[in-house]
């Protein structure tokens, strides 16, 4: 056979194999979810029944996450999109919105009641809910009412998948409060490089002292703005202070240095899970390891986290 013909045939081999994979998921309802946290929960309680993608990968930041074309043609393929909504994902409900997209769009973390923040003299929602786990019961029942609507013949599978993932969340849930519980009094404060830990602070019985930009990481602090708030921190007297996964920790790492404070020694998911493989993996995986990196450094003592 000629070197035409090789080529030919590869590719001639390529496409059948494309066709028969893309055949074979075809009568599977089309998920899409934008932020990595709503992927892992849709993946969760969707299970096999569903054929998923996530447009965020693990690690990505989506206050600052640019579409690519690839992200156009997951939105117009899909039967449903989940999004967490009070815009986390700027770039990406812009595009949803005006791509013309025939699917089904749940604004999952929207279905939580917002704390609302001020900056600048305005007032806006924080979209960081599924820092209180409670919110997130309440955003797997969301996922799963609404997989069933897609899906009904499938509705036994979500409904299990979706229970038995809301009992983890119960326990893990009652877990934080009891180690958050173990810090001293007065050194339960928080400071971390962006505002995404107000749900949990909340929740959970700690007082957010600081941090280095409001809620959207697309904020540049000046240099007013890191001297500021190593003044409150060496005032407060917190014990350590916290970088966070998604972010450069360059400067949170000045801020620590000038204010005389340890800068904990492992970082905090805030807007992603981790990398496959991680500690924080998942949703649930990544409030344990927050919680065991804040109760640690804040002097307090952890106890497993064990699911039943």
């Amino acid at each position: 056979m000629t070197t035409v013909g090789i080529i030919l045939g590869t590719l001639l081999s390529s496409c059948t194999q494309n066709e028969v994979t893309n055949t074979s998921d075809s009568d599977k309802p089309q998920v899409v979810s934008t932020s990595t946290i709503i992927a892992d929960l849709t993946e969760t309680v969707g299970g096999d029944e569903i054929e998923h993608q996530g447009i965020l990968e693990p690690g990505a930041d989506p206050h600052v996450y640019e579409p690519v074309p690839q992200d156009s043609i997951a939105f117009e393929e899909a039967d449903l999109i989940f999004y967490n909504g009070y815009n986390l994902e700027p770039g990406l409900i812009k595009l949803m919105n005006a791509a013309g997209v025939g699917a089904k769009k749940v604004a999952v973390g929207e279905i939580a009641s917002p704390l609302e923040m001020e900056y600048d003299g305005q007032t806006e929602p924080d979209p960081h809910v599924w820092g209180n786990v409670e919110n997130v019961i309440i955003m797997v029942n969301t996922i799963r009412d609404n997989l069933i609507k897609l899906s009904p013949e499938d509705q036994e599978i979500f409904t299990q998948n979706a229970a038995k993932l809301i009992q983890e969340l119960q326990q893990l849930n009652t877990w934080i409060t009891q180690q958050i519980a173990t810090i001293p009094e007065n050194q339960r404060r928080l400071v971390t490089t962006h505002d995404a830990f107000q749900y949990y602070a909340n929740a959970y019985g700690l007082e957010i002292t600081g941090t280095l930009i409001g809620i959207s990481t697309e904020e540049q602090p000046s240099a007013q703005t890191v001297s500021q708030l190593a003044d409150s921190i060496r005032k407060s007297k917190v014990p350590a202070i916290f970088a966070e996964t998604t972010i450069n920790p360059k400067l949170i790492t000045t801020v620590a240095q000038e204010a005389g404070v340890k800068l904990a020694p492992t970082e905090l998911y805030s807007d992603s899970i981790g990398a496959p493989g991680s500690e924080g993996d998942s949703y649930i995986k990544m409030l344990v390891s927050n919680t065991e990196t804040i109760v640690n450094a804040l002097g307090g003592k952890v106890t497993a986290f064990e699911p039943l």
